[in-house]
């Protein structure tokens, strides 16, 4: 069975979008805030443990989780304020309450809610339905924002996923963004929903945590990337999404490349800092979008 969600498009057939504001290299910063529960088995590990053991509390592994919350996060939020950028917060709606200075800091800073689950575990499918309501209403309530967007816990969806989330008022979906350089459509039985782009490339959890690469790798493969981009943002633009843990870039050996990585970005005349949401409502604006939405019914 080929996508039956996303019709196949071959990019070079697709046609040119216009480019938002003249700026064909689109920038979306994404940082995931995560919570683990102390009392359950730590899923993401910087330290595995001997003999297969899957200790409760699990202490290297959740502190270093912690340490995220307490020092990775406010070096982020710095770091894009001091170059007035808006971000992404993929949040995990628990966080909220367990972490309210976090929670209170982002807010302050003007950041995108954007929808993760409660916590960083998968959606079991018979619970799919009230978790995807309940964290979004806790976001909603708190940020006094839509939250249009939503990336599941781990990127991982039932078959039902999108029609719940088109239900619970959701415009775009990143689950399936690694899809495509540019926003696309989906189809769910509740009507189209965009798909927002999203990446795995650049994503730190593959670079650092699985990758287990120098502190610089982020770097280095987001440079080469914008030069294997360069020939196509002549003709139309295109999405280039960081992914930015609190407890992998937050670490100070790490924080300081996102800085870097930043101003590499900043110094190109041909680039704009979107988040999700603007990513979503300049599509939804293109010509392009209204032709292949009516084509998608």
């Amino acid at each position: 069975m080929v996508n039956p969600r996303i019709p196949f498009q071959y990019s070079p057939k697709r046609g040119t979008l216009p480019p938002p504001n003249g700026k064909s290299l689109i920038v979306q910063i994404v940082v995931a805030l995560e919570i683990f529960h102390y009392d359950q088995p730590i899923p993401r590990k910087i330290l595995s443990n001997p003999h297969g053991i899957d200790p409760v509390p699990d202490l290297v592994n959740y502190t270093w989780m912690e340490y995220g919350m307490r020092c990775g996060i406010p070096r982020l939020i710095r770091t894009l304020k001091e170059r007035d950028i808006r971000a992404v917060a993929c949040m995990n709606s628990d966080v909220i309450d367990a972490y309210p200075d976090v929670a209170e800091a982002i807010l302050e800073a003007g950041w995108e809610f954007q929808g993760h689950g409660k916590l960083q575990k998968s959606m079991p499918e018979d619970e799919e339905e009230e978790i995807i309501n309940v964290s979004l209403e806790r976001m909603r309530s708190f940020s006094g924002q839509p939250v249009r967007g939503w990336i599941g816990p781990a990127l991982k969806e039932s078959t039902k996923t999108p029609e719940l989330l088109k239900a619970a008022g959701i415009d775009y979906i990143s689950d399936w963004g690694v899809i495509d350089d540019q926003p696309v459509w989906m189809r769910t039985d509740e009507g189209p929903v965009v798909v927002v782009p999203y990446t795995a490339e650049l994503n730190d959890a593959y670079v650092y945590h699985i990758g287990q690469h120098g502190p610089d790798e982020q770097y280095k493969r987001m440079r080469d990337m914008v030069a294997g981009l360069e020939p196509e943002l002549a003709t139309s633009p295109r999405v280039l999404s960081m992914s930015y843990h609190h407890y992998l870039m937050g670490q100070a050996h790490r924080a300081h490349w996102v800085g870097r990585m930043l101003d590499y970005l900043l110094e190109r005349q041909d680039t704009t800092f979107m988040p999700g949401e603007e990513i979503c409502d300049w599509f939804l604006g293109t010509d392009t979008a209204k032709k292949e939405r009516a084509e998608l019914a």
